[in-house]
Formats: C-alpha cells, sequence, structure tokens
C-alpha cells in the first residue's frame, strides 16, 4: 500500500512529508528573475530598428548617437509598458533604462545609455519623481558629467491623488510622462538646444496634471499574489502605478462618476486658465478592455465639455501601465501652440507613430 492517498496527503508513520511546490505565477513568464531580460529580448525580435541589449537593459534607437541632436534619455521600473521601452524611436526617446519590475533602473544603465545617444549636443535626463528614480539618475549624471557629458533632468510630478507617498517626496511621476517624451523628443529632432529641449519638457510638465483609480490591484511575476487587497465592490481612489495607495478606499460606481472624481481632483490643480483647451490621455492600468477605455473617455469629454474646457488632442489606451492592474487614470495639460506643434510632429517608436 502507498504510503499516500489519492489526495496526496501523507499517511501516519509514513515520515516527514514532502514540502508544498513552489507557487507557480499564472503568468506568461518562464522565470520570474528572467522576465525583464525575456521581455526585451521580445522587443528586439518584434522591432529590429532598435537596438536592445537584454542584459545590459538598455534599449537605444538604431540610429543613435545623432551628431548635434540632444539625445533623450529616460527608465524606471518594468511593469508600466509601453513607457519607457515602447517610446524609443525618432520624434520621442533616444534611450530607455529598464529596471526590474516596479524598481529604479541603476546609474551605470543610466551612464551607458547617456553616452550612446550623446551626439555632441548633450542629453536630456526625463526622471518619474520616485526617489530610487530620482537619486540613480542624479548619480548617473554626475558620473556623465566626469566625463564631460553635458546632462540637464527634468522630473516629472503630475500626480495630484496625493502630494508625498512612500515612495516619492511630492507628487509622483505618472501619465504626464509620455507627453514631456514626445514633446521635448520632437524638439529635439528639430536640432534645438539643450536648454530649450529642458525647458519646453519642464513647460509641459508645470502644464500637467494625473489622477488615476484601480478597480483591482496587480501582481508582480515574482510574488504571484496580488500586491494589496480590495474587497469585490472596493476600489481605491488615487492609486500610484507602483499600487501605492491614494486618496481613499470607496465603493465601486459607475464609470461616469468616478471619472467625474478624476476631472474634478485634476482640474483643481491644473494651472490657469480654467476652460482653456487641453490635452487628454484616457490611460488603461494594464488589466482594462478598451471597450472600458472607451466607456471612459466619453465621460471624459462630457465632463470637460460641461465645464467649457474643450479637449484638443487625446490618446486612449494602455500607455502607462501597472502590470495587469484594472482601472484607468486621467492625464490633462494646457497645451500651448508650440506644444501643440510638437505633439503632431512625426514620431516613429513601438508604441506610438504616426506622420511618417
Amino acid at each position: 500500500m502507498d504510503a499516500s492517498d489519492d489526495t496526496g496527503a501523507t499517511a501516519p508513520g509514513a515520515g516527514t512529508p514532502e514540502p508544498p511546490a513552489p507557487r507557480r505565477t499564472k503568468k506568461l513568464v518562464n522565470a520570474p528573475d528572467e522576465v525583464v531580460a525575456d521581455a526585451l529580448r521580445g522587443l528586439a525580435a518584434a522591432h529590429p530598428r532598435l537596438r536592445v541589449d537584454p542584459r545590459a537593459r538598455l534599449v537605444v534607437r538604431t540610429d543613435a548617437p545623432v551628431a548635434g541632436k540632444v539625445g533623450l534619455v529616460s527608465g524606471g521600473g518594468t511593469g508600466h509598458e509601453p513607457l519607457h521601452s515602447g517610446f524609443v524611436g525618432p520624434g520621442m526617446l533616444d534611450a530607455a533604462c529598464p529596471g526590474a519590475v516596479f524598481t529604479s533602473p541603476v546609474p551605470h544603465q543610466m551612464v551607458e545609455a547617456t553616452r550612446a545617444v550623446d551626439g555632441g549636443a548633450g542629453v536630456l535626463h526625463v526622471v518619474k519623481n520616485y526617489t530610487g528614480d530620482v537619486l540613480n539618475f542624479r548619480m548617473a549624471a554626475e558620473l556623465a558629467e566626469e566625463e564631460g557629458l553635458s546632462v540637464r533632468q527634468v522630473v516629472v510630478d503630475d500626480d495630484v491623488a496625493v502630494s508625498d507617498s512612500t515612495f516619492t517626496a511630492g507628487r509622483r511621476g505618472t501619465g504626464a510622462t509620455l507627453f514631456v517624451e514626445k514633446i521635448a523628443g520632437a524638439l529635439a529632432e528639430r536640432r534645438a538646444p539643450l536648454d530649450a529641449v529642458a525647458d519646453v519638457a519642464r513647460r509641459v510638465n508645470d502644464a500637467s496634471r494625473s489622477f488615476g483609480v484601480a478597480l483591482t490591484a496587480c501582481t508582480t511575476p515574482e510574488r504571484g499574489v496580488p500586491t494589496f487587497e480590495l474587497g469585490p465592490d472596493e476600489i481605491e481612489v488615487g492609486v500610484g502605478i507602483h499600487g501605492e495607495p491614494g486618496r481613499e478606499r470607496r465603493a465601486l460606481a459607475p464609470a461616469r462618476e468616478l471619472v467625474e472624481t478624476a476631472v474634478e481632483a485634476v482640474l483643481a490643480e491644473l494651472p490657469d486658465p480654467v476652460d482653456g483647451p487641453v490635452m487628454a490621455l484616457l490611460n488603461g492600468m494594464g488589466g482594462t478592455p478598451l471597450l472600458e477605455l472607451y466607456v471612459a473617455y466619453g465621460d471624459l469629454v462630457e465632463a470637460l465639455e460641461l465645464r467649457g474646457v474643450p479637449v484638443v488632442r487625446s490618446l486612449v489606451g494602455n500607455y502607462v501601465t501597472s502590470l495587469d492592474m484594472a482601472g484607468f487614470s486621467v492625464t490633462l495639460c494646457r497645451a500651448d501652440e508650440e506644444m501643440l506643434r510638437l505633439w503632431d510632429a512625426p514620431v516613429e517608436t513601438a508604441a506610438l507613430r504616426w506622420g511618417r
């Protein structure tokens, strides 16, 4: 007779039971500790016009460095795709440094990326306002400058949900990062000088505000379980892109009410004029289908029209995500005529392309 029955339980007196099998993450991964390298190999295969180094964790546009052009470098923890690697290419970033999941890249990645894109006109670092990102990019800039490279940095801090959080001092950097990278990237493509590119990046950040809502938590490949708990009828209002807590936890409500909450929060902190035109990003967090995102975008436009705020440019989709989190974020930018012209300029990246 076997020492165990058909349930797998060990019979009395059969000795020490076998340890439980390790938890397997129900995700399309081979090994959690290899997920970043594996994803970068896939990115390289899908987009051969990018120079991708899965081990060094660098994504560089094929023609970099471009002589006489300001180079743009950004980066952050993996898990926010297509930010940042999906935005590398003509008209946007010159290089991206992906870190481990929800973890800042390290300074040597950033220095190597800076070297790779320096075409003699200097390099701009676009940094989301998270403590690790800010400290590591600052160190990288100092090391690059010791090598004789000219570097400027712009910190993106658009999330109005909280003024300070576990990961930041001040507002978190979220959806406005896309606006900053696209508009500054377009100006750099026109061979504008480094200070002018940094200036427009700061103006875009200053003119942008964001707010997010989570319907579910996300699950990292390493943990295999949700990063926080929400009841079946609970949502997190003002959530961060790493699952950081927001303003409050409340009961689920119709899309129109959730969008209204986001609009009120963003407009309360958006620079004047109150009724000026805006660029709008209705962003998915990674686990929300487009069907629902378009529902939310219709409600967003309606809410803004009722307030006399015209939407002059828009994007709907998953652009600044949080792995598989269900939910959305709203980013509005008070765009002036120069910003709109730069937004409309050609761009050719894995995740964003038009005008070519």
